[in-house]
């Protein structure tokens, strides 16, 4: 096993992110090709992964337990660990809602919401990547704007989601839920936006 000199919280932070990378992946594919009768299994791959996730973010704590000197302070390291891996369980938390409302079908404009959280994962990745070299990367800053420019996307699809929703449906089993999905969508994205958030606070103060 490694000591801790030999332990990188950067290359950790982006390893943990990765899984959100998969998270997304696994959600979107299954929205794209749905199939009711697998829910159960997809949502099983899903925890997989979060799980997984988990074990990467305690291994981050448990060397931190140990670190004489961390390169960022503690306090940061521990809450870009915990709002990396609050992305990944944002993202299972939207299949799960399908599964346990029963959902038989998916409504078209939600796969929009799905790409839009791969591409959300895929510039909190890119940032992350960079955020090692945060005193001289070029692309960080660009990075971290993508970030909260794919938010604002985000919650404009929820807010036009949900009113198209209220103007075409009258059921209100359905009307209720296809807004809590939406609004677990919509997390996804405020999700990545914090990590984002977090990165350029760190920066600021390390700068």
């Amino acid at each position: 096993m490694a000591n801790n000199k030999d332990f990188n919280y950067f290359k950790a932070f982006v390893e943990l992110s990765n899984f959100s990378l998969k998270a997304a992946e696994l959600l979107n594919a299954n929205l794209h090709n749905f199939d009711a009768n697998q829910i159960e299994n997809k949502v099983k791959q899903m925890h997989d992964i979060e799980h997984t996730a988990d074990l990467q973010r305690h291994e981050i704590m448990n060397r931190l337990v140990k670190e004489f000197l961390p390169p960022i302070e503690r306090e940061d390291i521990i809450s870009l660990a915990d709002n990396v891996d609050n992305v990944i369980d944002t993202i299972e938390d939207v299949l799960i809602g399908i599964d346990i409302f029963n959902v038989q079908a998916i409504r078209p404009e939600i796969i929009k919401f799905s790409e839009l959280i791969m591409d959300c994962c895929k510039s909190m990745n890119s940032a992350l990547t960079e955020f090692e070299s945060f005193k001289k990367s070029k692309t960080l800053h660009d990075a971290i704007i993508e970030v909260n420019r794919l938010e604002e996307v985000g919650d404009q699809l929820y807010i036009n989601g949900v009113r198209n929703l209220y103007k075409s449906t009258k059921d209100p089993i359905e009307l209720m839920v296809w807004t809590e999905i939406y609004r677990r969508l919509e997390k996804c994205c405020d999700s990545c936006e914090e990590v984002a958030n977090s990165i350029e606070n760190i920066v600021m103060k390390n700068s």
